[in-house]
C-alpha cells in the first residue's frame, strides 16, 4: 500500500511564506540599524566606488587598445598612454635588455625600428587581458610582411611572417610606466630562415 502524502494545510503553506518575508525584515531592520549605529564599524563601499572602478576598468581598456594601435603604427596615440619616465624590460635580438629603450621618444624609435622590416606589421588581440592592480597582461599575435633588412635573414622579402608574444605593463597615474615584452623569437626566426 502506499503512502499518501499529507495534505497540506493553509497555515502550514502560509509560514512557507511568511518564513523568507520575516527574514528579509530582519536584514532590512539590521542594515537599517547598523546604519544609523555610531559606533566605528566597517561599512560597505558606497556606489561611487563601483563607477571609479568600472571607470578604470574602461581607461585601462582604452589605454591597452591605443597599445595595439601605437605598435599597429599609429605613433601619435604615445604621448597620452606612455609616461616620460617609461622605461622596457626586454631580451633583444642584439643582445641588450631594453634599458636604453626610455619615454615616448625611445619607444617610439623602437617601433619604428621593428616595423621598417614588416612594413604592414599587424598586432592583434589574442588572449582577452589580464588586469591585477597597477599590473596589466596582454597576449598578442602579429602578422606581418618581410620587407627585407633583418641582420642574417635569408628569407625572400615578400615572406609573410606571424609570431606570438605576451606584454606586461605597469601603469601610474594614466599611463604606461614600465614594459615587459615575452617575444616567440625562435617562431620569427625560423620564419626567417635566420638559423
Amino acid at each position: 500500500m502506499t503512502a499518501v502524502p499529507p495534505a497540506r494545510t493553509p497555515l502550514r503553506h502560509r509560514a512557507r511564506l511568511l518564513v523568507p518575508a520575516a527574514l528579509a525584515v530582519l536584514v532590512c531592520t539590521a542594515t537599517t540599524a547598523t546604519a544609523s549605529d555610531t559606533s566605528p564599524k566597517t561599512t560597505a563601499a558606497p556606489i561611487t566606488d563601483v563607477r571609479s572602478h568600472h571607470d578604470g576598468a574602461q581607461r585601462t581598456k582604452a589605454m591597452l587598445d591605443d597599445w595595439l594601435h601605437l605598435w599597429n603604427g599609429d605613433y601619435d596615440r604615445a604621448p597620452g598612454i606612455i609616461s616620460p619616465s617609461f622605461r622596457v624590460h626586454a631580451a633583444l635580438l642584439d643582445g641588450g635588455d631594453g634599458s636604453s629603450i626610455r619615454g615616448v621618444d625611445g619607444l617610439v624609435a623602437w617601433i619604428a625600428q621593428t616595423r621598417a622590416a614588416f612594413p604592414d606589421l599587424r598586432f592583434t588581440e589574442q588572449v582577452a587581458p589580464l588586469v591585477d592592480g597597477h599590473h596589466v597582461s596582454i597576449r598578442w599575435t602579429a602578422t606581418g610582411t618581410y620587407a627585407g633588412g633583418f641582420p642574417g635573414a635569408e628569407a625572400a622579402p615578400g615572406t609573410v611572417v606571424t609570431f606570438t608574444g605576451t606584454d606586461t605593463l605597469r601603469m601610474r597615474d594614466g599611463r604606461f610606466v614600465e614594459y615587459w615584452v615575452n617575444t616567440d623569437t625562435l617562431q620569427l626566426l625560423t620564419q626567417l630562415k635566420a638559423l
